[in-house]
This record gives structure tokens, sequence and C-alpha cells, in this order.
């Protein structure tokens, strides 16, 4: 049997690749007369999962897909699914020029960006709920990804499920996603060979190089190979802001005669060298208005890093005609480190303090499932049957050094750069060399539902119980002794229901419930001269339950396809009572949805919807705040995108994309409001021939009129911070395959 030497670098693997697309295409696909028997021809459809279902096909125009993947219930179309999603697809990706999953998801109306407390993390903000970027899924997968950043590079669909998702894929390890949940899928080679090579340029002359190579080889191509390999480094449209991203990834997948296996490797880092922090509104009781979009006030001597190693497996075996069983395994390794200087404000003048805080993070995940799913009937009715197990096992070592709570003089206006000032033994946790554990994770769950299909199909009733399992242990930074832990269990249901009242329309409701892992405690407190850590940071919560109803209706007319959705949700509110920070009440978010896409007619592309949102405080230990709004909650959210192809001009498309965002609050108590805000972006992309070669041109202006507004209010407990927009932004790029 031939085999292959490992290459040692990216780029000389994809070399390595295209001197083999001979071999591999030099295929016998029948047996002469004569000749032994050999395996039958296998008909290769590109699958994300391993999956004899393969990935849904795109709808009309190509920005979305029909369907997608719904965990244990396997990838469901979006007319049969009881639930509301969208999966965008790596044509989207690449035509938006996304930079990050939360770059793509602008476009979502149901989803708003923000940050994680003091860092940089990405959060994804579903129907006014956070999903914390340590909680999307990867291939169905918790935790595999990098936890603040993923390389769009890495991905062939970004799927946004709408809604509580804690039976479909048992719970989030971080305890967020109530509102929703995201699953990104990996690239993986298709039937056609591929070599691509992008570089681009955007605003402060930050550059960008892709490569992108698959292969399929064997006598029948049945084992696949995708490599991708991107960085990205400079200065970005924010002065001084420097970004250092560089990932690499390797796609594997065999499709063998009634088995199908793939794998998934990837290292990524993400460096940061003055990142514009989110600003704490400390003590006000009004916010500033936003300053300049390109200003930074972060100071010159932070920082933040992250390296990651990943990797998954994945099986799925036929038992049977109509019966399937699979499995599958994931893990991460990741080393952080940060010095961060977060402003603290004191007047509406701009004055604010910084102090600083440095943090260091080691994080080892491993996560599974195994499931069966098969097909019966009974009568008339038809059963799709499905068993699983998930489990996740987490930890995570951590330290923190801080120096003078007090601070050091700056201005969000009138940036100062201040000396770094050094971390008092006083205000630290563990060692910064060495973190010691603080905290532990294990999750465990079993899941069973049924698909009934009666009247042909007409009528589609899913029933289900998931039975979760949270252990969770916090441990005391530097000791490792452990002082606060639970081990809580709880069954949760899940009914939907799917009605097709004509050829185009489906009606669908669901309730579903979730057992979600409780917060930790962290955040800081105004003590009447200046801002104190919660007396009880770090301390775990128990988990809890969250509730969802939710009515909907999708259409379906070929080229143009829409749905519209009611919900409920309520789930525990966190807050600081006093000194510390605890649960006390209830947040409950309704509201409506309404979503559009396809092409309407030849040339034309739509993509957009509108989501109302109306949140409350519920029975908090702060009566004043009962009835008032949730921090960071928009109640109008509108994102529409058009693409229209130039008559006359082949290969030419010009797009716009309008994201409207209304006014949200920045504290319980509803006194710090910020404006809402509009932001146009238009772009335009030419695909031409060059030398033979396909070559595609790409420009896209982000934040048109550049305007400058506080984009989103990020939160922790009841400490609110303040997020400011990325200024105007010139992205252009070109990609040539061979």
């Amino acid at each position: 049997m031939r085999t292959f030497p490992l290459a040692p670098t990216p780029f000389a693997l994809a070399a390595f690749l295209l001197a083999s697309s001979a071999h591999a295409q030099t295929i016998a696909t029948t047996a002469s007369a004569g000749d032994a028997p050999t395996m039958p021809t296998v008909v290769v459809n590109a699958s994300a999962d391993a999956s004899a279902q393969g990935l849904s096909k795109a709808y009309a125009g190509g920005q979305v897909a029909r369907g997608g993947r719904m965990g244990i219930l396997g990838s469901v179309d979006m007319m049969d699914s009881p639930f509301g999603s969208t999966s965008y697809t790596q044509q989207f990706i690449a035509d938006q020029q996304a930079r990050s999953v939360g770059d793509l998801l602008q476009s979502d109306a149901a989803v708003r960006m923000s940050r994680g407390y003091g860092n940089f993390q990405e959060v994804y903000v579903i129907r006014g709920f956070a999903l914390d970027s340590d909680d999307v899924a990867y291939n169905g997968l918790y935790g595999v990804l990098p936890r603040q950043y993923v390389s769009p590079e890495l991905l062939e669909r970004v799927e946004v499920f709408r809604g509580a998702s804690a039976f479909l894929n048992g719970a989030a390890p971080g305890g967020s996603g109530i509102g929703g949940a995201i699953n990104l899928m990996p690239k993986r080679a298709g039937n056609a060979p591929l070599t691509e090579l992008t570089v681009g340029v955007e605003s402060g002359g930050h550059a960008y190089a892709a490569v992108d190579v698959a292969r399929r080889f064997g006598e029948h191509q049945e084992f696949g190979v995708r490599v991708n390999a991107a960085k990205r480094q400079g200065e970005t449209g924010i002065k001084r802001e420097d970004h250092d991203v560089g990932m690499f990834s390797v796609g594997l997948d065999y499709r063998g005669r009634g088995y199908r296996l793939s794998a998934d490797a990837g290292y990524q880092n993400f460096d940061l060298t003055a990142p514009r922090p989110s600003v704490n509104t400390g003590s006000l009781t009004a916010l500033p208005g936003a300053p300049d979009a390109s200003k930074n006030f972060a100071q010159p001597w932070s920082y933040s890093k992250e390296h990651d190693v990943f990797g998954t497996a994945r099986a799925e075996v036929d038992l049977a005609s109509d019966v399937v069983a699979w499995a599958a395994f994931g893990s991460r390794s990741t080393n952080e480190a940060n010095s961060l200087a977060q402003p603290t404000l004191s007047s509406l003048n701009g004055d604010a303090s910084v102090y600083r805080f440095d943090n260091a993070r080691k994080q080892e995940i491993r996560t599974g499932e195994l499931g069966v799913r098969g097909k019966l009937n009974t009568g008339t009715v038809r059963h799709t049957l499905v068993a699983s197990w998930s489990g996740h096992w987490n930890e995570a070592k951590n330290a923190y050094a801080i120096s003078d709570y007090a601070g050091l003089p700056t201005n969000i206006y009138r940036p100062l750069d201040v000396a770094m000032p050094p971390t008092l033994p006083a205000n630290s946790g563990g060692v910064m060399s060495d973190p010691r554990l603080t905290q532990k994770t294990i999750l465990n769950s079993y899941a069973v539902a049924d698909t009934m299909a009666f009247l042909d199909d007409r009528l589609l009733l899913t029933v289900g119980l998931r039975r979760q399992q949270i252990r969770d242990a916090a441990y005391a930074y530097g000791t490792a002794v452990q002082y606060s832990s639970y081990d809580k269990s709880a069954t949760t249901p899940v009914a939907g229901i799917v009605y097709k009242a004509g050829k185009n329309v489906s009606l669908y409701a669901n309730y579903i419930e979730a057992l979600v892992k409780g917060p930790v405690a962290s955040g800081t407190y105004f003590d009447g001269k200046e801002n104190q850590l919660v007396s009880n940071h770090g301390e775990v919560f128990a988990p809890y339950k969250s509730k969802q109803k939710e009515i909907g209706i999708k259409y379906d007319g070929g080229r143009l396809g829409m749905s519209a959705a009611l919900f409920s949700t309520a789930k525990p509110l966190p807050a600081i009572v006093g000194s510390r920070a605890t649960l006390s009440g209830e947040q409950r978010n309704q509201g409506l949805e309404l979503s559009v896409f396809g092409s309407p007619m030849a040339g034309v592309r739509l993509l957009g919807g509108l989501t109302w949102l109306d949140t409350e405080q519920r029975k908090t230990d702060k009566p004043a705040n009962n009835g008032k709004n949730a921090i960071g909650a928009p109640k109008t959210q509108l994102s529409v995108g058009g693409e229209w192809d130039v008559p006359g001009a082949p290969g030419l498309s010009l797009n716009a994309r309008t994201v409207y965002t209304s006014t949200q609050y920045a504290d319980l108590a509803n006194s710090k409001q910020l404006p809402s805000w509009t932001r146009v972006d238009i772009g335009a992309r030419y695909l031409t021939q060059v030398a033979g070669h396909d070559v595609t041109l790409r420009a896209r202006i982000d934040n048109v009129a550049d305007r400058s507004y506080w984009a989103s209010a990020v939160s922790s407990f009841d400490a609110g911070s303040l997020v400011l927009a990325a200024p105007r932004t010139f992205v252009v790029s070109g990609s040539v395959a061979f």
C-alpha cells in the first residue's frame, strides 16, 4: 500500500497534495469482466460530520442551507424541524470576508455581538441571552475549539440554533446558551480537487494570507484530505491595536462500505497587543457619548495571548438498512496569558482610572458522545428513534495578579499612557508562572427521543427526555484546595410538533427544558471609594433549570424562504447584592422573530430578519428593578442584506447590508442606556479568469458612515461595561484557484 509522509509545514503539505492530484484522479470506478470482485464505487458527498446524510443542500442563492444538524436528531430539513435555525454556507463566509464568527453573524437579526467581561472573548447574544464562545460546538462537541476566537478558515458551515438546545446536545459546559446555540462544521474534501490561495489587506495595514487544499485518494476516492492554513497580522483600523493570528488544520475522512470515519486536528494562536478594552461604567448613573471609533484607550503594555491545540474524531456505522450508530471524541489544550487594563469611568467627561489585571490560564478539555438512531413502522406511523450519551470533562487552572485598585488616571476621549504599575501580593491569587487547579467540571447525560410521522409525513411529533448530571467543584487559587462543589441531576423533557399545512407551509411549536450549569461568581462592586472584586469571587453556583415555549410558521417558496416565531424563555438572574455575587429572581425574555432568505429572482439574493424582544426582571432582591429590562438586550434588532449580479458585467456582484440595534441598558436599574445605532456595510465581488485560473476579487467597507457608537453592553452579574464599535474598515482580498 502506498504511504505518504507528513510534510513539516502547511504550505509544503499543500504543494505535496497538489503534486499528488494526478494520482488521485486516476481511478478505476468499475471492475472489468474477469477481474476479482471489488468494493462498489463510493459516491462521495462532502460530509463534515462523517454521516451518511451529509450536509444539507444550499437553498436558492447559496447563502444558507435548507437545514442543519439538530444534535442527536441528526441533520433535519428546515420544514421538518420544530425549532428555528439558520445554517450559513462556506460560500457566504467567504463572500462576507468574515474575519471571525461574530463578524459573519452580523447578518443574523436574532444575534448581537458582545464580549467577555474584562477580556476579548467573543460572546454571541441570542434572543437576549449570552452564548459564550466556550459553549460553541464543533461538529456537535462542546468546548473543542479555541474559546476566545475561531478562525473562519476552519469552517464549512456556521449553524445558528435559536432557543434552548441542551436536550439536543447536552448541557453547555460553560453554563450559557439559554437563548440559542452555535455549531461550527469543519471543512471536508469534496469530489473536485481544490487548491486556493487568498491574500488580503484591511484598514491599518492588517494583512491576511490563507491556503485551502483538498484532495481525495484511493481507488474509489474513499479517502479525503483538507488542509487549511491562515495568517493575519498587523495593526487594525483601531490605532495601535495589533492582531497576530495564525491557524493550521487538517481534516481527514474515509468513506467505507457501511461505515464512515473523520478526524480533525488544528492549532491556533490569537495574540493581541494593546487591544482596546471594554469600559466599566463604575458608579455613574448615566453614560458618556461614544469616543471616536478609531481611538484606542488601551495601555501600550496590555496584551492578550491564547494558544490552542485541538482535535476531534468521529465514526458512524450502519448496523442495518435503517439503523446507524455513531461515536465521537474531542479534546483541546489551551494556554492563555493576559495583562489587561480596563478603564473604569468616574465622570461623564470621560475621566477614568485603570489598574493592571494579569491572568494566566491553562485548560484541558475532553468530550465525547455515543448514539444510535433507527427507523421503524407501527401501523401507519413511522418512527425515528434515537438514544444517546454525552460526556464532558473540563479542568481549568488559573492565577491572577492585580495592582492597586485605586488605579491610575486616564480619559477615554484623551487617552493617557501610564507606566505599567506593579501587582500587589494582597490582590493576587496563585502563582502566575504555575497556575493551579481552580475549577473542574464533569457532565454526563443520557437522552432518548422519538420523532413520529403521521398523515403521510404531514404531521411530525417529537418527544424526548434527557437525564443530565452536572458535577462542579471550585478550588482555592494557589493551594488547589477544594472549597465548593455540587453533584446535581435532573430529567428534562422536550416536545415539538410540525404540521405541514400545505406544500410550502409548516406550522410548528415546541416546549423544552434544560439543566444549566450555574455561573462562577465574578464582577466588581463599588464600596463608596473604588471598585472591588466581589467577596465570593470564584464561587461556583448550583445548576438551574430553564424553560422555553415557542410557536412559529415557515414558508418555502422554492426560491424564497421565510419564517416567523413567537417565543418565551426564563432563567435565574445573576446580580450583585451588597458585596456578593448571587442569583436573584429571574430574567424572562419573550419576543417575535422574522426572517427571509433566498433568491426571489435571477441575479438577486436576500438575507435578513427582524427581532422584537421584551425582557423583564422578576422577583429580584431589589424590588425597584422588578419589571425593568435586562442588561444588553435591545428591544429591536434588524439585519437586512442583499446582493445583485450587475447586468452587462459578467462576474460582477454588488452587495449591501444594514444592521440596526435599538437602545439597550448597561445596568439592572436601567439608568445607563446605550443609544440606538445603525450601521451600513457595502461590498463587491468580481469573478474572472487569469491565465486559465479562476480568480475572485472581493472588496468590502464596513461602517461606511464611520459612525462612533457603543455597540453593546457586557454583563457580568449586575456589572455592565461598554464595547465601542469598530471604525470604518476597508477590506480587499483576492483568491486564485490552481
